[in-house]
């Protein structure tokens, strides 16, 4: 099914992320034998994410083999302070400069900007968040995924499986692919064509309306981080 080259291949994790963004690629991945999948913090105490779900990290930042493949999912406020934090983006940028592929998924993508490494690409995000990346100088695309290069960036929370299998493709081949997503039996029928604002209809303002304090949190940040990427480049 595969060749026996080994991939490293590691996602972040953090407090108050959104664990879907991280499960979703990682069952993905881990279908792979050849796969040696990392879930990366700083330290190996477990990390809560933003629903109450416990994942416990399996290395650290220190001890991080270099990867083949650097994923970051997004979070709700979590995403705020890991768009500031200084150890982080220094952990991604450092790994960016030999890692295969720089991605991420949802809101993970505000992340990568705020380290500036999805200058000069076009990149995918949560649809409520859009407008955040492009804030900090990202084109942005509406794609569930986008590839840029070796940029890949998912959409919101449930495209991780799709992300996923769109890094499979490139590393292990279309074939490899397939044989994951048919073993996965992902075959989405939703009940409700509600999953994109396009086709929600009023859901969409509700949605909006409860996700507003997270919303402005993150566009703030946003233009803090455009500001800070304007000032490093100067």
């Amino acid at each position: 099914m595969t060749s026996s080259v080994e991939y490293n291949i590691g996602l972040l994790i953090y407090p108050d992320f959104t664990q879907l963004d991280a499960t979703a690629p990682y069952q993905v991945f881990s279908t792979i034998p050849t796969a040696r999948v990392h879930l990366i913090w700083k330290n190996l105490e477990p990390v809560k994410d933003m629903s109450g779900l416990v994942l416990h990290p399996t290395t650290t930042f220190a001890d991080c083999p270099q990867l083949n493949v650097i994923c970051v999912p997004g979070g709700g406020m979590g995403i705020v302070p890991m768009m500031r934090d200084l150890e982080v983006l220094r952990f991604l940028k450092q790994q960016a400069k030999n890692a295969q592929y720089i991605t991420s998924v949802c809101t993970g993508s505000l992340i990568l900007a705020a380290a500036g490494l999805l200058q000069g690409y076009k990149a995918g995000c949560h649809w409520m968040f859009r407008d955040c990346l492009t804030c900090m100088g990202v084109e942005v695309s509406h794609e569930r995924v986008v590839v840029d290069r070796n940029r890949i960036t998912g959409g919101g929370i449930t495209a991780g499986i799709d992300f996923g299998l769109v890094v499979a493709a490139e590393l292990w081949g279309e074939e490899t692919a397939k044989f994951i997503q048919l073993f996965l039996e992902y075959n989405p029928s939703p009940p409700f064509n509600a999953g994109s604002p396009e086709t929600a209809g009023a859901v969409t303002k509700l949605v909006k309306r409860a996700g507003v304090e997270i919303f402005e949190a993150i566009l703030l940040e946003s233009q803090q981080a455009a500001i800070r990427l304007e000032s490093n480049q100067k």
